[in-house]
């Protein structure tokens, strides 16, 4: 006899204003289901402030102490848990499996055409008005025309199932319309069709560009601005131990470093590209900035990580993501400047949730218009990426033609988007 569907996720309020809600998974266990988990918290914007992971590789067992971050957009609780559970493996009556089989289905590709007037902040108030539909980003392009007019292309998958009706579609149109105002001239929404496979190219980075903001290096600009405290050591170091001797079957995973938006996400994402199986793990919460997890783990084979090349490949990993999981960068096009923001893909083909949201949210509090912008896949020896190209433009309250002005432009970008 299966279990009530309202077991398999509880979502518990916090007691007092500012405490945690209290999210517990209890579901059939299945490979890289952390990763999915927390994937779709970070996509609602929530920080997790300390997490209990736990199975026997057919059960598995989940507690997620999250708050809404204070940049965030209002949380749909309900939307999150029914989210939470289309994700979970099938251990529900029929009756509920119908009710959420089209969540849990692969979503078609839609096209998000909006033609409007420019102004400041218009493609993040778009990409917010998104993020409360729970709609997708997959591709982007936006195009500026020489009478001050902007079209933007979204290419967007929908998670909620809204957008298979001609009534979805209006709707989400005339919501969009309202968030926009009169500089809306058009909305539409339709499958997506020709236009996809051609915006949908791999990237024509320059060798050069690629292979600085590729650099497995952490330069100082990107170290130094975001310290903490005076003490850089913080910021540069990163632990990772592999200890094979407390438990007879599993490897125990130690991993300190600084807290950032997304880390147990990454973590985790790294675990389940690299096939590793996390029996029971424990994320503390943040103490003066750095966060730690115990995490016990098997390689695929369920056994112990004993082999040493293994054990340093799965470490400097780990430590490379932790210290540098989003690429921030400034450069020339031509007479113009563009932001380069890249992160790598999963391996299952999802890029990061959110990227856009935060990108477009710190420009306009900048006061940085985007020119045009798009969302391309960028291919390395070991992993794809995600690189996010915005062709910005001047104002005359931050001009970016001093290399300060660009700095700031960056440890802005990177400060919002790690959450610091």
């Amino acid at each position: 006899m299966g279990m009530s569907w309202d077991d398999v996720v509880l979502i518990e309020e916090g007691k007092n204003s500012g405490d945690p809600n209290v999210v517990t998974v209890n579901c059939p266990d299945k490979a890289g289901l952390g990763c999915d988990l927390l994937r779709i918290v970070l996509a609602f914007g929530l920080y997790v402030t300390r997490g209990d992971f736990s199975t026997d590789g057919k059960w598995c067992y989940v507690v997620l102490w999250v708050v809404a971050r204070p940049s965030s957009l209002k949380v749909d609780w309900e939307s999150l848990k029914e989210r939470l559970v289309a994700c979970c493996p099938s251990c529900m009556p029929t009756f509920y499996l119908d009710h959420i089989s089209s969540c849990s289905k692969s979503s078609p590709l839609y096209l998000l055409k909006v033609f409007s007037m420019d102004r400041k902040g218009l493609i993040h108030d778009v990409t917010k008005v998104l993020c409360k539909l729970e709609l997708t980003i997959q591709r982007l392009k936006v195009m500026t025309t020489p009478d001050g007019k902007v079209l933007d292309l979204f290419f967007i998958t929908d998670d909620v199932n809204i957008l298979h009706t001609k009534i979805g579609q209006e709707e989400t149109c005339k919501y969009l319309s309202a968030e926009l105002g009169e500089c809306c001239i058009s909305c539409e929404v339709q499958l997506a069709g020709p236009e996809y496979e051609y915006h949908q190219g791999l990237s024509s980075l320059p060798e050069a560009i690629a292979e600085k903001l590729f650099n497995r290096e952490i330069s100082a600009m990107e170290v130094g601005p975001l310290a903490m405290s005076s003490d850089k050591s913080k910021v540069k170091e990163a632990s990772v131990v592999i200890d094979n001797l407390l438990s007879p079957a599993h490897s125990l995973l130690q991993i300190q470093c600084r807290d950032q938006k997304g880390l147990i996400y990454d973590i985790f994402r790294i675990s389940k590209d690299c096939d590793i199986q996390i029996a029971h793990g424990r994320v503390s919460s943040n103490v003066n900035g750095i966060r730690s997890l115990d995490l016990f783990v098997q390689n695929q084979y369920g056994k112990k990580i004993l082999n040493n090349e293994s054990q340093i490949a799965l470490c400097s990993r780990l430590k490379e993501e932790m210290l540098h999981p989003l690429r921030v960068m400034i450069t020339n096009r031509g007479p113009d400047t563009e932001l380069l923001v890249a992160n790598p893909v999963e391996l299952s083909g999802k890029g990061r949730p959110r990227v856009v949201y935060d990108v477009t949210s710190a420009l306009k509090s900048l006061g940085i218009c985007i020119f045009s912008a798009e969302i391309v896949r960028h291919s390395t020896l070991d992993r794809e990426w995600e690189v996010y190209r915005f062709l910005l433009v001047e104002n005359r309250v931050f001009l970016l033609t001093s290399k300060q002005a660009k700095e700031d432009v960056v440890n802005k970008v990177r400060k919002t988007l790690m959450g610091w």
